[in-house]
Parts: C-alpha cells; sequence; structure tokens
C-alpha cells in the first residue's frame, strides 16, 4: 500500500498497538480509560485488547478487515480500537444517531466484517442484519435492561477470556499502512471513509508528543516507556466529552494514550455540564475537550449558576475543534479556569492541523481567527497562494501528513485531495482571506455559501458576529428564496431568554462589524438550534425549518 505522503523519510514505521503495549508494560498500574467509578489500568486495557484481538483473529475475519464501533462514549470504545489496532484491523466509527438504513450504507460502504454495539442497538440490527452479510461477527456490550442478543457475542465474554499468547499478532502481522477509517458525514452527501494509514495518524497527532504540554514526540517505541516513571508526576488525564465516534474526541483520546495518560468519558450519554465540572473537580483533570459553542454555553452557564463550587485549579487546557466558537465564551471560561489556556483547533476528518489559536485569561483569541499551522497554505481555486493582506479570498490548504482519500471514492477523493506546487494538499473546502500578519480569517464552508444579489456571503462569518449580540445564544444563518436577489440571509437564532429579539436590532448588530448586505433580512426564532453531539449543525434542517417558518417554498 503507498503512502499517502510523499518524500518522506521516516524512521519509524508507527504501529500504534506497539507504542500502547509499551507504555502498558511500563506502567500497567495507572489508569488509561476511566467512566465514572470504572477505571481500567494500563494492563487491563492491554490484556482486555489482547483478548478481544484474539477473538476477532478466531472468528474468520481476512486480513486488515473492518471493524466497526457503534457504541456510546466508554472504556469499550477504545478498547475496540486497541484490539483492532494489534490484529492489524482497520478501525471504523459509527455514528449512534443513525437509523437502520444509513447504517446499511455505512457496514456496506466500509466492507465491516465485525461490528460491535452497544446491546441498546439490539432492535435497530434485527431489522436490517439479513442485508449486512459481509459481517462475520457481532459483539454486544451488554446494558442494564439489554443483554446480549443470541444472534451476537457477549462483549464482557470475549475480553475476559486471556489468549495463549500476548501479545497478540495476526498472521498477516503489523504494519504502519494499516487503515483507521474515520466516516464523516461532511455538508452534502453520504458519509465518506477518510483513509488514515496509522504510521500518518500518529506523526500528524504529534508522534506520542503535545506542543501544548511540552512533551516532545518520540522517537522509538522504547521511549514511549522509558520516558515514563511509575513513581514520578502523573501523566495527562484528559476529560473527553465529546463523542469519540467523531475525530474531535477520537484524536484527543489518541494524543493523550499516545503520552501514557488516562481518558476519562462522562459518566452520562447525555451532555451536563455540572456533572462535566463535577468529574473534572473529582479526577483532577487537566484537559477538558470539547466541540464549541455547544459545549461552553452549557459551561459556562453552570460556573455562572454555581460560583466558587468547584476546584478548577488543576485545569491546564480546554481544547476545542470543528466548530467556532464565541470570544465571549472563551473570556467566560477562562475567568473560572484561571490556570488554563483554551485551545481552539481548525481542522477536519481529512485535513488535521490546518490552524490553531490560543487563548489565556486577559488575552483571548477573535473568532475566527487561527494561525496557519507549519504545513498549511491558502490557494486560490487555481493553484495560486493568496498573499497575506491582499484582500483575496482562497482555499486553506495542508501538506504532510495526509489521508490516502476516501474509501472506495476516487471521484470524492480527486476533489479534495489536489496538487498545488507540485505537493499533495488535502483541501477540504474552508474558504479565508489571509490577514496581512499572516493569520487566517476563517469564512466558512464553500458548500455552504449564500449568494444574495451577485455577493457570497459565508454564513459562518455572520453567525459569529450575531453570537457576540447579548441576547443570543446560539445561531445559524440560511439563505431562503428572494425575488429580486436570488437569496437574502435568514438568521435563526436561538435566544438567551432575557428578553425578546427584533430583526432590525440584530441586522444593526451585524451591520456594526460586516458589511451591510451581509446583515439579516429575516429572523427565525427557535427554542435550541439542536447541534449535533459534535457541535455541528444540519444547514439544510435548518434552512427547511427557516422557509416552514417564513412561509415560504423549499
Amino acid at each position: 500500500m503507498a503512502k499517502a505522503t510523499e518524500g518522506e523519510d521516516d524512521m519509524t514505521d508507527w504501529k500504534i498497538a506497539d507504542v500502547w503495549e509499551a507504555i502498558a508494560g511500563k506502567t500497567p498500574n495507572r489508569p488509561a480509560l476511566i467512566q465514572g467509578h470504572r477505571v481500567i489500568t494500563w494492563g487491563r486495557f492491554d490484556a482486555r485488547a489482547d483478548a478481544l484481538a484474539a477473538c476477532l483473529v478466531a472468528g474468520g475475519v481476512s486480513a486488515e478487515a473492518k471493524v466497526a464501533a457503534y457504541l456510546f462514549n466508554g472504556p469499550e470504545y477504545l478498547e475496540v480500537y486497541f484490539a483492532a489496532f494489534k490484529a492489524g484491523l482497520a478501525p471504523i466509527n459509527t455514528n449512534y444517531r443513525y437509523g437502520g438504513e444509513e447504517l446499511v450504507y455505512l457496514f456496506d460502504n466500509a466492507d465491516a466484517e465485525v461490528v460491535v454495539f452497544h446491546a441498546g442497538f439490539t432492535a435497530t440490527l434485527e431489522a436490517i442484519r439479513s442485508r449486512l452479510t459481509k459481517v462475520k461477527l457481532w459483539i454486544a456490550v451488554a446494558e442494564p435492561g439489554h443483554p446480549a442478543p443470541a444472534w451476537a457475542m457477549d462483549y464482557e465474554a470475549a475480553v475476559s477470556t486471556a489468549p495463549a499468547t500476548r501479545p497478540v499478532k495476526a498472521p498477516w502481522g503489523r504494519s504502519g499502512d494499516n487503515l483507521l477509517l474515520l466516516y464523516t458525514g461532511g455538508t452534502t452527501g453520504m458519509p465518506k471513509g477518510v483513509m488514515w494509514r496509522q504510521d500518518d495518524l500518529f506523526n500528524v497527532l504529534g508522534a506520542g508528543g503535545q506542543a501544548a504540554r511540552g512533551v516532545e514526540p518520540i522517537a522509538s517505541v522504547q521511549e514511549a516507556a522509558e520516558r515514563l516513571d511509575p513513581a514520578g508526576p502523573r501523566p495527562p488525564v484528559t476529560l473527553v466529552c465529546c463523542p469519540l465516534m467523531h475525530g474531535t474526541g477520537q484524536f484527543s483520546a489518541f494524543i493523550t494514550l499516545s503520552q501514557g495518560g488516562g481518558v476519562a468519558t462522562l459518566p452520562s450519554r447525555g451532555f451536563n455540564a455540572v456533572e462535566l465540572w463535577d468529574e473534572v473537580e473529582r479526577l483532577q483533570a487537566d484537559g477538558v475537550v470539547i466541540v464549541g459553542l455547544a459545549f461552553s454555553t452549557p459551561m459556562l452557564e453552570a460556573l455562572e449558576a454555581h460560583p466558587g463550587r468547584w476546584d478548577l485549579s488543576n485545569v491546564r487546557s480546554i481544547s476545542s475543534s470543528g466548530s467556532m466558537w464565541s470570544q465571549e465564551n472563551k473570556r467566560g471560561l477562562l475567568s473560572h479556569c484561571k490556570n488554563a489556556t483554551i485551545y481552539d483547533s481548525f481542522g477536519s476528518s481529512e485535513a488535521v492541523g490546518l490552524g490553531a489559536s490560543s487563548s489565556t485569561p486577559g488575552a483571548e483569541a477573535a473568532t475566527a481567527a487561527f494561525v496557519l499551522g507549519p504545513t498549511c497554505a491558502v490557494f486560490t481555486e487555481d493553484g495560486r497562494r493568496v498573499a497575506p493582506g491582499s484582500g483575496e479570498r482562497g482555499l486553506v490548504a495542508v501538506s504532510g501528513f495526509l489521508p490516502m482519500g476516501y474509501y472506495k471514492d476516487p471521484e470524492k477523493s480527486a476533489k479534495t485531495f489536489l496538487t498545488f506546487e507540485g505537493q499533495r494538499w488535502s483541501v477540504p473546502g474552508d474558504w479565508a482571506e489571509v490577514n496581512e500578519d499572516g493569520t487566517l480569517k476563517l469564512l466558512g464552508r464553500g458548500s455552504q455559501c449564500i449568494n444574495t444579489g451577485g455577493e457570497k456571503v459565508f454564513p459562518e462569518e455572520v453567525e459569529e458576529a450575531l453570537k457576540t449580540h447579548p441576547n443570543v445564544r446560539d445561531a445559524v444563518v440560511v439563505g431562503v428564496p428572494d425575488a429580486r436577489f436570488g437569496e437574502r440571509i435568514c438568521a435563526v437564532v436561538e435566544p438567551d431568554g432575557v428578553r425578546e429579539l427584533e430583526l432590525t436590532d440584530l441586522s444593526a448588530h451585524v451591520r456594526e462589524r460586516l458589511a451591510a448586505y451581509k446583515a439579516p433580512r429575516e429572523l427565525v426564532v427557535v427554542d435550541s438550534i439542536g447541534r449535533a453531539p459534535n457541535g455541528k449543525v444540519d444547514y439544510k434542517a435548518s434552512r427547511i425549518r427557516a422557509l416552514k417558518a417564513l412561509g415560504l417554498e423549499g
């Protein structure tokens, strides 16, 4: 299998299981996975993943078979991934909000041979199981009131059966070419499986290091273990609040584990900000991972409703990726987490590290302002670099360690992975300008662009302006039909409940910050924007909602 990057001369062919096994061998009694009062040590994490890997191989899977994790957050999620890495198989994420037809598409498209699922999904799977003829092995994680069905293996039985030989390596062995498939819904069409080679993924995630913590990358598997002192300072404990089924949560967990740290997930499946802060204090977590406004707003509201309730002095970082959020929210969180830095990462499933910003108390980064990553640039559609301060708009691109493309979709791969200046780049479709100082002014995803009177308006830019209004809790911007201008801008707004919102007030607020043609000309007030667990919004559904509220035809 060819490498996704060109011109790289890597000394190490990274296999993630090798690194995690080395860590488990050095610090077997340290926590690796935490959910509530359930703690899986590194030794048990390694042993349980070995048992599951042996079970998968014995189940008759093929080399590099795809293993689907149809699971809520919890230790099982990362155990499944570790087991797949051990056995030279390819783990794939599954959106637990999908209905039957979406699951059929996903598992068929991914060629899934194994599905590990929470038993609460049994009824959904029973309705479609006969159509999923590629699946050789079903493994159910039993839950209260939901035992493993007769047609599935019981997960706990599988991970508790010690294999004859450890660590487990399948007959075909392990390779840095082994894949992880990260399925992303994107903004249009059916989900696409982003193909990450383990070697590329490990490198792009810091190669066992983390610049924000001052942890250097490792040069060898042995170093991953040697730098850990069982009697020394505790490695990071990161509370991943967003779903592990999405890249932000999953990759953040990998970064922590590759440093020998512990990954905690929330005890409850529904997001509760009070529970989050309770867990931060109880675990003395030094890192918190969220996705933008959908998490930060209730987190800040909980802190303001319960001043002084939690000791948050141990929090060193609050990290977010995949969704822009407001400077005001950052300022508010930092007023309570006085030792923390907020890291806002701009990237996607197929483009890690496009840009970043950091905020500290009294020095909050502006919304949508990012420093370009070291392997990033902005190009016009015809392949010219956008000059800083030129005011020209272009597409943000990243080179270096990249995915191989989309699984079984060369056409979409060719549209995203482009060659500029003789080099391969991932160009997921985000538009931006480059400020005079070299920082990015992020405009938004081109697929959502609104054309009003010949002017292009990026919804995200207007949304961020709306969110700075003191009485706006959240906002989405869509285009609706206009007889004169083709489209006009409609603001779908979730108020904070303090006072009634008026279109004239919101439009004036936007005009103070942006060009007048970007100000909304319609307003739809909703109880909730209804963001997904990963913080993203369904623009198509929001537009339909707005059209119905305004009495307009779709």
